[in-house]
């Protein structure tokens, strides 16, 4: 890297999602120079797919901003299980994959070092680097929406395992509750995910407000506030699942700062301060973490994706 082109350099950051792809041009402080928004394509798994479909969202890129900035690097971010050192998606049960090479491929159609890593432990990193984690060492970053992702950062280091760690969404809470889409019954993803609490409050309403008897997490909280019984219901029990599950992450990392983000927290206050009272009352000799929201939202994903990408320029 030419130290006096170091102004003009920036990274490209790829968030690719089930269903959309978010993609931007980002410089070392975190400024988005031109960002995009694409369907992601169907057939992800087939060999190439993903590949050639990142490829094409980076020229995009390129092509946007008119080649007034150097790109140093590509950051690509993916969900499922990923093994960050080798550039492999390992699995995605929403898009289909396995033992996916991204890296090298990537890295050989672009001509830039490429980093993949996976968007949740990405959106972490973003946290810590730039949004609301950036004075912590201890976090736990919960995304609730759909499923429900976790990822963990202890001593200032985010933890990997092979791909393996943070999977709090599969965290047993409830023995002999619903199926999971991963084949156990009672995670806490079936319990007190988005879908989760969607489908809860649709099986117990007298009245099903929502077309086809289902109301949105976000409609669910408004209800809740309004004194809906049965919303207040719902809402307790995927509460305290997901007050078990934080104290089961606090207990044994230590964590000291939880993120919840994702659709559920978009409801602000209703979850976190029920969930905060939950949490301390479960609690004994561990210290009480302080539970917020995340300051990134939606770019976490791309915007750490764009940290993992500066780590390699």
């Amino acid at each position: 890297m030419d130290p006096h082109d170091a102004a003009t350099d920036v990274v490209a950051a790829v968030d690719v999602g089930g269903t959309r792809t978010k993609a931007a041009l980002v410089a070392r402080d975190g400024r988005e120079v031109v960002s995009t928004t694409v369907p992601t394509p169907t057939g992800c798994a087939l060999p190439g797919v993903l590949v050639q479909h990142v490829e094409q969202v980076v020229r995009d890129l390129l092509a946007a901003q008119g080649a007034v900035q150097q790109v140093v690097a590509c950051g690509v971010v993916v969900p499922g299980l990923v093994d960050d050192e080798r550039g492999v998606a390992r699995w995605s049960a929403n898009l289909g994959w396995r033992d996916l090479a991204v890296g090298a491929p990537l890295s050989a159609r672009l001509g830039l070092p490429v980093a993949l890593g996976h968007d949740v432990r990405a959106g972490l990193v973003a946290e810590a680097r730039l949004g609301a984690a950036r004075d912590d060492r201890h976090v736990l970053f919960v995304p609730v929406g759909t499923g429900i992702a976790g990822a963990l950062m202890v001593d200032g280091h985010v933890l990997l395992a092979d791909g393996y760690a943070g999977e709090l969404g599969h965290v047993v809470v409830d023995p002999g509750g619903p199926e999971c889409g991963c084949g156990a019954r009672g995670c806490l993803e079936a319990v007190a995910s988005a879908a989760a609490v969607e489908r809860a409050y649709a099986a117990v309403a007298a009245t099903p407000p929502g077309p086809g008897g289902r109301v949105s997490a976000e409609e669910l909280a408004a209800l809740v506030d309004a004194g809906d019984v049965a919303a207040q219901q719902v809402w307790e029990v995927a509460v305290e699942a997901l007050a078990t599950a934080v104290t089961a992450a606090v207990t044994l990392t230590g964590v000291d700062l939880v993120l919840v983000g994702g659709g559920l927290a978009e409801s602000g206050e209703t979850l976190l301060g029920p969930l905060r009272s939950a949490v301390r009352g479960r609690l004994t000799f561990q210290r009480m973490p302080r539970i917020e929201r995340p300051l990134l939202g939606d770019r976490a994903g791309c915007l750490g994706a764009a940290c993992l990408a500066w780590d390699l320029a």
